[in-house]
This record gives C-alpha cells, structure tokens and sequence, in this order.
C-alpha cells in the first residue's frame, strides 16, 4: 500500500456519518405531568389548612407555655382557675383551692371520696347526696381546726362527743334509749334543767354519789307512784332552812290512845290544833298525830296498819 493509498483510507473511516440518531426524552409529560401538578397543589392546600387550623386550636385553646386555657402547670403541680368539669376519674393527691375562695366540688347526682389501699381495696367512702351524707370507714373523726383535737369520733364501739358544751336545741330535747354516762348536767344561764321519763321510771346513779343543786330557783321532783331516795352505806342529808311535807295524813290522839285518820272537821267548840307531831311508821311512811306533853306516835295506829 502506498502511502496515499493509506491516508485515504484513514480520512474515509474518520468522516462522520450521515445516518441520523435517534433521541428518548426523558422526564413526566402528559396526563401524567397534569396529575403530579395536582396533587401537589391538593398537598399545599391541605398543609395551609392545617396550618390555619392548628393556629385556631392554639388560639381557642389558649395555649402557652406554662399550660393552656384555664390549666397551668408549676413547681406544685397542676392550676386550674374557674369551673373544670371531668368525664373520666380523677386521681390525685391533693386538692385545695385558692387562699381566697372556696373549693367546690359540684355533681348532678352524688358526690363520692373514696380510699383505697395499696391493693386496691376500699377502705373508706364519703358519699354526699341529695338526701344524706353517708361515711363508710372504720373510724369517723371531727376535729378542731386550731388546735386538732378531737370534737366528734364514732366508731363500732362508741361515739365520743369532746367538745366542751353540748348543745340541743330542739322542742323536745334530747331523747335517750338507754343509758347516759355524764359527770355533769347543766342548763344554759336563766333556764330550767328539766329531766322526765314521760312513762317510765327516771333513775340516777353514782358510785360516790348524785349531787342536785339549784343555786338560784327551785328544786322539784315530781312522779306518779313513788319517789325512792336511797343510800346504801351513808344517809340522806336535806339542808334547807324550811323542809315542807305537804298531803300528809294527820292521826287523831284520844285520851285511850288509839289512832285514826281524821275524816271529819273537829267541833267550833274544841280548841284548833296548831302543833303536830311527825311520825314515822314501821315501813317508813310518815304521818302526823297532835302533838301533846309525850311523844303520841304510835306504830300500830290506823295509818300504819292500812298503809
């Protein structure tokens, strides 16, 4: 090969050739183009409404950083200031209101405190209702709020009254069923202190006995049947400067002495008698017989062996 031969040989294989080739575009076009623009502008549409209205939520709801709406949250715990109403249960620890206002726990049917153990069991209920306030526990306590001491307790056992007076004010005072332990009785200032068993007996007992006293009025017990004041080891002391005994029996002395109730007026002609005896008979009945220069008390009198 010459060397002309070789360089038209070498210009024919580097001429560009003259086939045209063929081109892909790439990318998204046509209904496909037009549906991707949609969706991203229902995308953007729906993020602006979110946007607008979680910034009406936070305006509504009043948020903030220390809380939202009437709820704060501090060092303590948790504020809340106005009327909070709860659909679900609350637990918590401590309530208690503003050192201004009072707490106020309202409920269109009962209002119910309950305590429980560690295992879950009830062990106290505080119920208010529309008809009574009702405490299940094993122990009820009121205390004083100044000094805590106990004012009202009641348990299974007993019911223990520690205040220093206590007062009735009904019509009718205050009825008992059974007994009564107290070591002292008192009737408030210009009243009277009146103790009455309207159809049973009325009694009143002490190991070092009952002391009455009426510092500034009278002294009256009155019953239907019979009147017992008795002693076991000591006596009866009445101090009075005037001991009256009224509806006694007067005896009638003869010169036989012999007794009888007087059932008729002595004569106009017969001097009055004006001094009398007092006597007493063998089963402690008291009666009165004329009194005369000896004693004219008689145990086998009218009065005693009829009485």
């Amino acid at each position: 090969m010459t060397r002309e031969q070789y360089i038209l040989a070498t210009q024919q294989n580097s001429l560009p050739r003259t086939e045209h080739p063929q081109f892909y575009p790439v990318g998204i076009y046509g209904w496909r183009k037009r549906c991707l623009y949609f969706f991203v502008l229902l995308l953007l549409v729906t993020m602006i409404v979110n946007l607008a209205m979680t910034i009406w939520i936070l305006k509504v709801m009043n948020f903030t950083v220390d809380g939202m709406g009437n709820l704060r949250v501090t060092k303590k715990g948790i504020r809340l200031e106005g009327i909070s109403e709860f659909l679900l249960p609350l637990y918590v620890k401590e309530i208690h209101s503003r050192k201004d206002s009072p707490l106020v726990l309202q409920s269109d049917r009962n209002v119910t405190v309950n305590a429980r153990n560690h295992m879950g069991q009830l062990t106290g209920q505080l119920t208010v209702g529309a008809d009574a306030v009702e405490a299940q526990c094993k122990r009820f306590e009121v205390r004083a709020s100044d000094s805590g001491r106990v004012l009202f307790s009641a348990d299974e056992d007993e019911i223990v009254i520690g205040a220093d007076r206590l007062k009735v004010t009904g019509t009718e005072g205050a009825v008992f069923g059974h007994s009564v332990e107290t070591p002292h009785i008192r009737a408030e200032p210009s009243q009277d202190l009146k103790l009455e068993s309207p159809t049973r007996s009325l009694v009143m007992e002490a190991p070092r006995g009952v002391q009455v006293n009426a510092a500034a009025g009278d002294l009256k017990a009155t019953c239907r049947k019979e009147l017992h004041l008795q002693s076991t080891e000591g006596e009866i002391f009445l101090n009075a400067d005037t001991i009256r005994l009224g509806n006694l029996p007067v005896g009638s002395f003869s010169s036989s002495s012999s007794f009888s109730s007087s059932s008729s007026s002595p004569s106009s002609s017969a001097p009055r008698q004006t001094i009398y005896e007092l006597c007493a008979c063998p089963n402690g009945k008291l009666y009165l017989s004329p009194a005369g220069a000896g004693s004219t008390c008689q145990s086998s009198s009218n009065i005693c062996l009829w009485s």
